[in-house]
């Protein structure tokens, strides 16, 4: 089995791994997950995370095909639109992204997007091949973390996307709208069914308790011996009262609603108003009945 030259970029602000991916024979390439440089406080965006990727791949001579998303991510902004426009590279993604995008442009009241994943270049089937020059990638369909994740297998390795963190820190919340923990867990155990030598890369790490450095790479065996919450001890329905309770607790990630507006339009910002200025919206949830949707004191 041929396997790939990986190379990763770790964005500390947001725990995100991107991946550099080439045919060694080839010199083709993908991009995985890549990151928009993002401060919620001054609405300011950058291109140094993709840029950095792009200096890579000009140093190795090699040619990028492909930008790739697991799923459309709550916890950072995408660049792919960004390298696309440097490279020609398309943008594919799992094909569900239809039902994310369903799910959330009412909430945004998105009305310029359309929920056919046309924002996309490529919709990926679950089982479906395409080539990165002469290395081929198959499709995993593995939802449960949002309908739409994917993953990604290349040679002896598979990118996860959000499915799974390293064996001591564990697995991806379900909570989100579309989530579903028992989903994940079937998820994650076809997954954890491929040989024990395959090299399981995360799209986040956020260091364990007790562990110094961060890591992203392990294997399907060490997650089956070591992983704190679905080694091969770990029942369905353990899991998913795990899950579900874990879920309960934890808060909203900070790039939550900006990321989903951006990541459902494949990168896209949503189109600029009159002034020429493009706006992320914030929708309001009263949780006092004396606030009311106007702003003013309800009686």
């Amino acid at each position: 089995m041929t396997s790939p030259a990986i190379r990763a970029f770790f964005d500390e602000p947001t725990n995100t791994v991107s991946y550099l991916v080439s045919d060694p024979a080839t010199g083709r390439a993908a991009v995985i997950d890549p990151v928009l440089d993002f401060d919620l406080a001054s609405g300011e965006a950058d291109v140094r995370s993709a840029d950095a990727i792009l200096a890579a791949a000009g140093e190795a001579g090699l040619q990028i095909d492909w930008v790739l998303e697991t799923h459309a991510h709550a916890d950072h902004l995408s660049a792919a639109p960004y390298i696309k426009a440097k490279t020609g590279a398309a943008i594919g993604i799992g094909e569900h992204i239809r039902d994310v995008q369903k799910i959330f442009r009412p909430m945004f009241h998105a009305d310029d997007l359309r929920t056919d994943g046309s924002d996309f270049d490529r919709l990926f089937s679950d089982g479906e091949t395409f080539a990165i020059g002469s290395l081929e990638v198959e499709v995993l369909h593995v939802p449960g973390h949002t309908p739409a994740d994917v993953a990604y297998r290349i040679g002896d390795a598979v990118f996860v996307g959000d499915t799974l963190f390293m064996p001591d820190y564990g697995t991806a919340r379900a909570d989100f709208p579309g989530g579903d923990a028992r989903q994940l867990y079937r998820s994650i155990r076809r997954l954890l069914d491929l040989p024990g030598e395959t090299r399981l890369f995360m799209c986040h790490d956020y260091k364990a308790p007790g562990r110094d450095d961060y890591a992203w790479e392990t294997t399907v065996a060490e997650q089956r011996r070591a992983s704190v919450h679905v080694s091969d001890a770990v029942s369905e329905d353990d899991f998913v009262a795990m899950r579900e309770a874990r879920d309960a607790t934890l808060s909203v990630p900070k790039l939550l609603l900006p990321s989903v507006q951006v990541n459902i339009r494949a990168g896209r910002m949503p189109p600029a108003e009159d002034n020429g200025v493009s706006y992320l919206r914030i929708p309001i949830k009263p949780v006092n009945r004396a606030v009311s949707v106007g702003g003013e004191a309800a009686d």
